[in-house]
């Protein structure tokens, strides 16, 4: 297996605090540096973060490292890696310029940010469900000029409880879906600690993220055309999303209706059966089964079932007729793992099984 130098760049924060547990003893990927905001920059890793926010403790090896500037030590992190994993905290403009900038000095980035999910030439990957949509980087380099730099994305982190559940089924052709997600506080960057307004409370409203659970989905089952990836027109998706008192974990309650309404034999065979790329090369991160279907009336449960398949599992539960709808179902997965760190570092294996880091 070829072996790759890779850089964190946001490694401060807490998803990137998630990239370095992932990394630590990956089998591919070997981090060689860190990166974070000016005010981080030039301090020992252990020293620069603010908090340690995940349960187990931080990874030795990168507690003396020395954090770079993102954006002043550019080019010297460039240099140094092969790729880099993007999960900066910045106004989504700087963002987007910062990841080209990198992308143009020849370093691939693979972002868990939001800000190119809809640059229509940048594929927003679900690893099992549309990794067709890597052929667009060609299109991506010949826009930006460069040999090996480009940018790829991860779609958001709530979408991994309910579209990989949906991606199966539409064979029978899904009309429409309606969706309520229950958000996990971490996907916040936040602890109990951090966000004690959540305690004995729920929040019905995260900014933005009803819009991406009603369009990203769309750009995932588009077709690459002409240079850029359309998105599907169908189906309809209407969304509503509330923050819950849960730490790792995001839920879904899914309504869907179909053109040609299947058994519920025939969802359960599909959801069964269904795996990607990701199973078939045996990529390091990936789930021997993608999909967990729990029998079971009171699963899945984030507190029971978020480390289902060290945490890249999707589960699901419930499912049977409804009485508007054609059925609906529970959705479920690990925000921080499937829906972020760990889904952006089973891309990273994607690309480096496809070549895109030679």
């Amino acid at each position: 297996m070829k072996k790759f130098n890779v850089g964190v760049i946001g490694a401060t924060g807490m998803v990137g605090q998630r990239f370095l547990l992932l990394l630590k003893n990956h089998p591919q990927f070997n981090v060689v540096c860190l990166a974070a905001s000016e005010k981080s920059a030039g301090k020992k890793y252990k020293d620069a973060i603010k908090m340690w926010q995940l349960a187990e403790p931080m990874p030795e090896k990168f507690a003396d490292m020395t954090v770079l500037d993102a954006t002043a030590d550019m080019l010297k992190i460039a240099k140094s890696v092969d790729f880099c994993f993007c999960a900066v905290n910045m106004p989504k403009d700087k963002i987007r310029a910062l990841e080209e900038s990198y992308a143009k000095a020849e370093c691939p980035i693979v972002s868990n940010n939001s800000a190119h999910r809809f640059t229509d030439d940048v594929p927003m990957i679900i690893p099992e469900v549309n990794a067709e949509h890597l052929e667009i980087i060609a299109a991506q380099k010949k826009r930006l000029g460069t040999k090996r730099g480009f940018i790829a994305v991860k779609s958001n982190c709530s979408l991994q409880s309910y579209v990989p559940l949906l991606h199966p089924l539409k064979k029978f052709g899904i009309e429409s879906v309606a969706v309520c997600t229950y958000q996990a506080i971490s996907g916040a960057g936040k602890t109990f600690a951090t966000m004690p307004e959540i305690i004995d409370n729920v929040i019905p409203y995260i900014g933005g993220e009803e819009e991406k659970s009603e369009k990203e989905p769309l750009k995932i089952w588009g077709t690459v055309e002409g240079g850029r990836i359309i998105p599907a027109a169908s189906p309809k998706i209407t969304a509503q999303c509330l923050r819950v008192p849960v730490s790792d974990g995001h839920t879904a309650a899914v309504f869907v209706k179909f053109k040609n309404k299947p058994t519920k034999e025939q969802i359960l065979k599909e959801w069964a059966e269904f795996s990607g790329q990701p199973q078939a090369l045996r990529l390091p991160s990936a789930p021997v089964r993608f999909i967990h279907y729990f029998e079971e009336d009171d699963r899945p449960q984030p507190k029971l079932d978020r480390n289902t398949e060290n945490g890249m599992a999707v589960c699901a539960g419930r499912l049977r007729e409804d009485s508007v709808y054609d059925y609906k179902f529970i959705g479920f997965s690990h925000n921080t793992l499937r829906g972020a760190a760990g889904g952006a570092v089973l891309l990273a294996e994607l690309l480096a099984a496809k070549g895109y880091f030679d």
